[in-house]
């Protein structure tokens, strides 16, 4: 990485092409809200505890304010607003909002992130393995359980049509 100032910054964000430019400090998150306005990623803590502003980068979960900007030159990204297809929620999207997994929403989006990345690595969870990976989320409003019976409906069907 030179020492310019600012570096143009190419990735593939929710299956389409698309650049900017960062400073070489500028992180992940910040790129993604400020640069390409995918605002739908959010930040939190900009510690990677609270999990708001977890994406996909190359197809693993990971903290987008614990990433720079540069790191993802060239990779693939995948933000919450990738999930739904063709204007249509995806059926995670639909398991949380009929389970009113959500409430305010602010963490939401990282925890939709974390579960679709979860669901593809464990296609049958048991409960406590959904809590397990939601230990890395903070969320004030749910209590939880939504999320998981969200989940655990999500991957009860998936299983049934397969």
């Amino acid at each position: 990485m030179s020492m310019e100032k600012t570096h143009r910054i190419r990735c593939t964000l929710n299956g389409r092409q698309r650049e900017g430019t960062a400073e070489s400090r500028m992180l992940l998150s910040d790129f993604l809200r400020h640069e390409l306005g995918a605002t739908g990623t959010h930040v939190g803590c900009e510690h990677g505890v609270c999990g708001a502003c977890t994406v996909r980068i190359d197809g693993v979960a990971g903290r987008s304010c614990l990433t720079l900007a540069v790191q993802a030159d060239g990779c693939e990204v995948d933000t919450v607003e990738g999930l739904a297809r063709d204007g249509e929620l995806s059926d995670l999207q639909q398991a949380f909002r009929r389970h009113h997994a959500l409430q305010c929403g602010f963490c939401t989006a990282g925890i939709l992130m974390s579960c679709d990345d979860f669901l593809e690595r464990v296609p049958d969870p048991t409960e406590q393995q959904v809590r397990d990976m939601l230990s890395g989320h903070l969320c004030r409003c749910t209590g939880y359980t939504p999320i998981v019976q969200a989940v655990l409906d999500v991957a009860a069907a998936r299983n049934k049509n397969t």
